[in-house]
């Protein structure tokens, strides 16, 4: 036997031992649906794989496309999102074409110029597999790449499978349903801000609302979560990029991200992005002075010393009861005194999905007020995801 089909067999029986350790522990009931291998292995015999995934599609202690070669199974293309198949680059760094060093499969980067997956790439395969962790944010980039993925497949007749993950920010919905005439790579859907769906229901959902351009439909199979409820606590055990390294930042990121479109720094270019506030001008209770790095190679502010306010120590749980907190983008607002020039671009409005919630922070409008005004967005969205729904609150 050679030193590859040794480290074959070693990895499928470490997958293995750790499915079944996992079924064994109450205190880590919850399976994402690429550790049911006995489900999904069937359908991938004899046929050409494409697998639509990065550092996250992590089975026991092995990833995904490893465990799929293991097992004999014919991995012909890794399409990659933002951040790259490994997961180290930041928002703005290209995701270039190139060979995983490991197994010698292409990778076809889906992020920058080519975010649409190329038809021929799509054809060349029998079966396109979706395995990566979202976060449950409209306008975190995964969800818009599994959808311009799933509108390939639809046309040139691959079916897709997704192997579902649970939603750590699964337990609300809240914000603004997506105005269409601000649709962008960072928001393709008529949604809500955070959805409260996991990718597999959101992916029915894309079909069953018809939202594939020309009508067409995904043949789409989901392998579901094993023992997720929408109302659990649930950390990713790999950080699902760069700058969202735990889930203090996950739960903070719909309510911090859009001073993405403003001069003040959440953090980017330092050990706690997406748990700091700052700016020059800024008062607070801490200092810090973004520097690029790995994941964030220009952060705002960099190289000027912020002061603002630490978000480390809030509780989870009060993060989840608050929802999207708009106080403290407008807090800032007020302090920094700018005007219309704190916002810097169109980028807010393709974030938040309206061009309503800036002209009422410019008028003197409340947070509460302004949370208020997308209220009715968010029942009639609950009552139109149902149908599509996997898991159980």
């Amino acid at each position: 036997m050679t030193t590859m089909q040794l480290k074959r067999v070693f990895i499928f029986l470490a997958v293995l031992l750790s499915s079944l350790c996992v079924l064994g522990q109450e205190s880590a009931p919850i399976r994402p649906g690429d550790t049911r291998l006995g489900d999904y292995l069937p359908l991938l015999h004899g046929r050409r794989v494409g697998v639509l995934t990065n550092h996250t599609a992590v089975v026991g202690e092995s990833h995904l496309v490893d465990t799929l070669i293991s097992c004999g199974v014919n991995v012909t293309t890794i399409f990659a999102p933002e951040h790259g198949f490994r997961g180290t680059l930041g928002s703005d760094e290209a995701v270039t074409s190139d060979r995983d060093a490991y197994t010698g499969v292409e990778i076809v980067a889906l992020y920058g110029k080519n975010r649409m997956p190329r038809a021929n790439d799509v054809f060349a395969t029998d079966i396109m597999i979706v395995d990566i962790q979202d976060v449950g944010v409209r306008y975190y980039a995964y969800l818009s790449t599994m959808y311009l993925m799933m509108q390939v497949c639809a046309e040139v007749g691959v079916p897709m499978l997704v192997l579902d993950r649970p939603n750590p920010n699964g337990m609300y919905v809240d914000g603004p349903v997506l105005d269409m005439a601000y649709r962008s790579f960072l928001g393709m859907l008529p949604i809500p801000v955070v959805h409260g769906m996991t990718l597999g229901e959101l992916a029915r959902m894309i079909n069953g609302e018809g939202w594939l351009e020309g009508g067409v439909k995904c043949q789409l199979t989901v392998v579901p979560c094993v023992g997720y409820r929408r109302s659990m606590q649930y950390e990713p055990p790999v950080a699902p990029s760069p700058n969202l390294p735990n889930l203090q930042a996950i739960r903070l990121y719909p309510s911090l991200c859009y001073f993405e479109a403003t001069p003040v720094s959440v953090g980017r270019g330092t050990d706690f992005p997406f748990q700091l506030l700052g700016h020059p001008q800024m008062q607070g209770d801490v200092e810090f002075t973004p520097e690029a790095r790995q994941g964030a190679r220009r952060p705002t502010q960099e190289g000027t010393l912020c002061r603002g306010i630490d978000l480390r120590g809030i509780a989870l749980d009060s993060l989840t009861a608050e929802k999207i907190d708009l106080r403290y983008l407008i807090g800032a607002y007020g302090e920094l005194g700018l005007g219309n020039e704190f916002f810097t671009s169109d980028l807010f409005e393709k974030l938040i999905g309206v061009g309503y919630v800036r002209e009422m922070i410019l008028a003197g409008y409340s947070a509460e007020q302004i949370e208020a005004s997308w209220a009715d967005d968010v029942e009639r969205f609950l009552e139109q995801r149902k149908k599509y729904l996997i898991y159980e609150d």
